[in-house]
């Protein structure tokens, strides 16, 4: 027999927070000793090459509303703009992080070195930037999203150019805020709405 939709409700499966913390990032969740730390609590090791600098900033909902469930992952590259396990790459830069929003205030940090400008086949160059992935109550497959820097040559960018809302690119640049201190915010809906990548 079939069951009526109103019946129907979300399981633990079907939805993203706190599930995703726990599985995750455990100890940031409060479930200590499964690992001796969280995969990918840093991108970088000590002795990194490159600017340290933190970047700060929080997810809002459609409402105008900071979502203090949200978990990020990043990757990039080292100070001279490789990936790690490419050839001359900083072997103290994984370039992977995973990391939360605050649960009392939605904010998050990541702590990292300034990235490189990426080579590309052909002979185009990629600004500066992070790649940011996202997950949180509501967003069930990840959003993907990028940061550049308001102090770097973004304007040869291949992936900026390519945005045909120009005035929509702002939303992918981190502000600088005081010397290696820069500020991100996401937005998910209406005015400021970041620009999020297919990928």
């Amino acid at each position: 027999m079939v069951q009526t939709l109103n019946t129907l409700i979300e399981t633990p499966s079907q939805t993203s927070g706190p599930y995703v913390h726990i599985g995750c990032i455990p100890s940031f969740a409060g479930i200590e000793g499964i690992y001796p730390e969280d995969l990918g609590k840093s991108p970088i090791a000590h002795g990194a090459k490159g600017e340290i600098i933190t970047i700060s900033g929080s997810i809002f909902d459609g409402t105008g509303w900071t979502m203090r469930d949200a978990m990020f992952e990043s990757w990039q590259a080292d100070a001279t703009g490789r990936f790690a396990g490419q050839e001359g790459a900083d072997p103290q830069v994984s370039g992977f992080c995973r990391f939360a929003a605050g649960k009392d205030t939605g904010q998050f940090t990541l702590r990292t070195i300034k990235p490189g400008a990426v080579k590309m086949r052909g002979g185009s160059v990629m600004a500066p930037h992070i790649s940011l992935w996202i997950v949180a109550r509501g967003i069930n497959i990840g959003l993907n999203t990028r940061i550049y820097f308001d102090d770097e040559d973004n304007s040869a960018d291949p992936l900026l150019a390519r945005i045909e809302q120009r005035q929509r690119v702002d939303t992918l640049i981190a502000k600088k805020v005081a010397d290696g201190q820069y500020r991100f915010d996401v937005r998910l809906q209406g005015a400021g709405e970041t620009v999020f990548l297919d990928l």
